[in-house]
């Protein structure tokens, strides 16, 4: 009786589902039909991801089923495997639903936060959905990983969009499988997907034809106002970069200055986010006259600037604006991401040069030996590089937007479904989150110097290569550097993974010392003392294997952050009134954070 009383209610519900969907596909129309005439002369030419082309991963994955073909036991095998896990699954959910209670098949990770909802658990139904995808995914993934025959690229290349398929087929993604879609489906009437719809319909009119998914909410922000809020003003500028200096908050600083180089990928404020888990507003704090390169967002005229100008227009010009500004020559600096690889390229120039007016180094997750570049690596070979510089050449430069969402795909489940979940589906606006909102102002990439940093580091790996690299006719050799370095990489980071980032440890000549820090490429670096998470490794002796390192490395609690700043200030000489920002013969040009990090493109 029970029984029958459930499958009757389950009647009533599915058809109550049908009724909306029924009634959303007519109340969306004309929502739909707004937005055509709205969008009648939408250009989305060119909005690939770039060096992702459907031809070329169908032809991966052709290899990859030839080398099964050709070992058929092995592809038997885990089909048979397959079958037996769902037989068993078949099992267990007969039982549950005799009001057994069973151990389930398969369970997801335990940092998987799709099947956060007790109704994955608690309904056999969309139990039995759950495992049946996991079930499945990892079958998958099992077979993309069967080496035999193939190169290191290709095999590369089979995992990751292998990957990108699994988490798009997730169940979670789908209004029908997904209870929490559902049950909110049935409370509101359909009135989550027509918010889902308005919602995606804006982020399509904002990307210009292109989905730009919100992240979070883009009002809350405001640089200058809520975030990169840290005192200073702009003592000089480039073509390329603006440089800050920030207003002292000691009365005595350290005789050197510390300059930062951020990545031009992305923003300098990831460093500068909010007063709580601002960096930049820490080393202040600690009596260092702070100085950062803000980039320009760069357009079609600035096509032409290469590496090398960004060399000579960036650090090197900053080194000689800081001495104006404070009349000091010697210098600690910080690289982070790409303005890491660019300060090492600067360190052995200046060195070619005999040039040492930088004292000290720090690297924030940068990489300089790319024989291992992670995920990134499968966007990057002779064809996708041809096709990334055609679309460059078009336009001056690579898309902010693009590039945005080529990081995005190394961490889709996060970065994109949870979105096209909660925006979509659920129809809620994203939650306001400094760090996303910096996520979400990307930068494009001059072709020039785009270019050359994918060819001549990623493809090419020859900035490791003594002489590999030239900037300014100078042949330049890492392995000249003999500077003080300290190295920050993080532990589960997905764009500079640390084992590659550690290769460095092998190259420079001077004092070394390398810290491993817990989370990701940002979360990792962006962790003040007051925040209490993550911990840091530390072991003194470098031997040549990262994994040898790990084993004897020493777990710290907390934030890295005062064991970097009392390594600096070991290099940052000793006190002296502190230099604010036009004492010296720079005057203010404006106030920080600056017009360069203001222009946004969506």
């Amino acid at each position: 009786m029970a029984e029958q009383q459930q499958a009757q209610a389950g009647d009533e519900q599915s058809e109550q589902v049908v009724a909306i969907l029924g009634d959303i596909a007519e109340r969306s129309r004309k929502l739909v039909e707004d937005f055509l005439v709205r969008q009648k002369d939408i250009d989305v030419a060119g909005s690939a991801v770039p060096g992702v082309d459907g031809s070329r991963i169908g032809g991966t994955f052709l290899e990859m089923c030839t080398r099964l073909m050709s070992n058929p036991h092995e592809l038997v095998q885990a089909q048979f495997q397959l079958w037996q896990d769902y037989v068993r699954l078949w099992h267990t959910t007969a039982q549950r639903m005799m009001g057994v209670e069973v151990e389930p098949v398969i369970v997801p990770d335990r940092a998987d936060r799709r099947f956060k909802d007790a109704a994955w658990n608690e309904n056999a139904l969309f139990d039995f959905i759950k495992q049946s995808y996991l079930l499945t995914s990892k079958y998958l993934m099992q077979v993309a990983a069967k080496k035999d025959g193939l190169n290191d690229k290709t095999q590369q290349k089979i995992e990751f969009y292998t990957r990108q398929f699994v988490e798009m087929m997730a169940p979670s993604n789908f209004v029908v499988t997904n209870p929490e879609v559902l049950r909110a489906t049935l409370e509101t009437r359909g009135e989550n997907l027509l918010r889902g719809l308005k919602n995606m319909l804006e982020d399509l009119e904002r990307g210009k034809g292109r989905l730009a998914i919100r992240m979070t909410d883009l009002d809350a922000f405001e640089v200058g106002k809520n975030i990169a809020t840290t005192p200073g003003k702009v003592v000089f500028q480039t073509d390329l970069m603006q440089l800050i200096q920030y207003a002292p908050a000691t009365e005595q600083v350290h005789k050197r200055p510390l300059v930062i180089v951020p990545p031009w990928i992305n923003k300098f404020y990831i460093l500068d986010l909010q007063p709580k888990n601002s960096f930049i507003k820490y080393c202040v704090d600690q009596g260092f006259t702070v100085f950062v390169l803000s980039w320009v967002n760069p357009d079609e005229k600035l096509a032409h600037k290469s590496f090398e100008h960004y060399m000579f227009e960036g650090p090197l010009a900053a080194l000689d604006a800081i001495e104006q500004a404070t009349g000091e020559k010697e210098v600690t600096a910080i690289g982070y991401c790409l303005g890491g690889t660019l300060l090492a390229s600067t360190l052995a120039w200046m060195k070619a040069k005999g040039d040492e007016r930088i004292k000290a180094a720090t690297f924030f997750t940068s990489l300089v030996d790319f024989t291992d570049p992670g995920e990134l690596g499968v966007f990057i070979d002779e064809e996708q590089l041809a096709a990334i510089e055609k679309m460059m050449a078009k336009r001056g430069y690579l898309e902010g937007s693009e590039m945005a969402t080529t990081f995005n795909m190394l961490r889709a489940s996060d970065l994109i479904w949870s979105f096209v979940i909660n925006n979509y589906l659920l129809g809620k606006d994203p939650f306001p989150f400094d760090l996303l909102y910096w996520n979400s102002d990307s930068t494009r990439m001059p072709a020039a110097m785009h270019s050359f940093y994918l060819r001549k580091c990623y493809h090419e790996n020859a900035l490791v290569r003594p002489g590999g690299v030239t900037l300014g006719g100078v042949p330049i050799d890492l392995r000249t550097i003999d500077v003080p370095v300290y190295w920050l990489s993080t532990k589960e980071d997905h764009i500079a993974p640390w084992k590659s980032t550690y290769a460095a440890t092998q190259i420079y000549r001077g004092p070394k010392k390398f810290v491993l820090a817990g989370s990701g490429h940002i979360a990792g670096v962006v962790n003040p003392p007051a925040s209490g998470k993550y911990g840091y490794w530390l072991n003194d002796r470098l031997p040549a294997d990262p994994d040898a390192w790990y084993a004897g490395a020493t777990h710290h609690e907390g934030s890295w952050w005062n064991d970097w700043a009392q390594w600096n200030a070991s290099f940052a000489g000793e006190m002296v009134p502190a230099r604010r920002p036009g004492d010296g013969k720079l005057k203010p040009i404006e106030a920080a954070p600056g017009s360069y990090v203001k222009v946004r493109l969506v």
